[in-house]
């Protein structure tokens, strides 16, 4: 079978990486979570005190240090899914915090952190056969991909999944600062000025706000074989 290019878009909490994950585990495809990219990033940027208190990027200092962030990904045995590395170190637990959560979306919206990372992930891609979840995959980094799909899902439904997944991490944390977090990077990924949070005009929506995790497995792998089909 053709093996092609899958773009998962969304906002945050959607479940998309869940969803991205275990597809490419099934149908044995090379799985990159952009998002965690980003969020290597802004740990970097916070180790390196590259935030003022104002809560916002000393920029300068930040881009003469790009070419020091090497972001690497290592599948895990014993998970089935990928590990995230900064410069050698795993980090996978460390990128997951209300924290790195609550300053990713500046970081994500500087053009220069943007242009570095699509040029590394076109070129993971390079040889198809790629899942590859975010925010601008179908409308950037792969605008010709063969299946595109845009998740969505209540603002509340999304706080309350993170809610649990921190707390399931043993890193429990208040509801509502998790809701407006949710908030507050919908708002900044959906108005930054490069590659905004946009659904691409021929992605297929999934509301998946009332769905279990089997139900969207079982929709996207019919998205994927309706897919492939077509490019046979």
């Amino acid at each position: 079978m053709k093996k092609i290019t899958i773009a998962i878009d969304g906002f945050s909490s959607c479940g998309k990486s869940t969803m991205a994950k275990d597809l490419a585990r099934k149908i044995g495809y090379v799985y990159v979570d952009t998002g965690a990219m980003y969020r290597s990033v802004t740990l970097f940027a916070m180790r390196n005190n590259l935030f003022n208190e104002d809560g916002s990027v000393k920029t300068t200092e930040l881009e003469k240090m790009m070419n020091n962030i090497q972001i690497s990904f290592v599948f895990n045995n014993e998970t089935g899914r990928p590990d995230t590395f900064l410069n050698g170190e795993l980090v996978e637990k460390d990128i997951r915090t209300l924290d790195v959560s609550s300053h990713v979306s500046k970081i994500a919206a500087i053009p220069f952190v943007r242009k570095a990372m699509v040029a590394q992930q076109q070129r993971m891609g390079k040889d198809k056969g790629l899942v590859m979840d975010g925010r601008d995959i179908g409308t950037t980094v792969f605008p010709e991909a063969e299946l595109k799909i845009f998740v969505t899902a209540s603002s509340k439904v999304r706080a309350q999944r993170r809610f649990d997944e921190l707390k399931e991490k043993g890193m429990p944390t208040d509801f509502n600062d998790i809701l407006k977090n949710v908030e507050e990077r919908d708002y900044i990924d959906s108005h930054r000025e490069v590659s905004p949070l946009r659904k691409a005009e021929d992605a297929i929506e999934l509301d998946n706000s009332n769905m279990t995790i089997l139900e969207q497995s079982e929709w996207l792998m019919q998205k994927y074989t309706a897919a492939c089909e077509k490019v046979q």
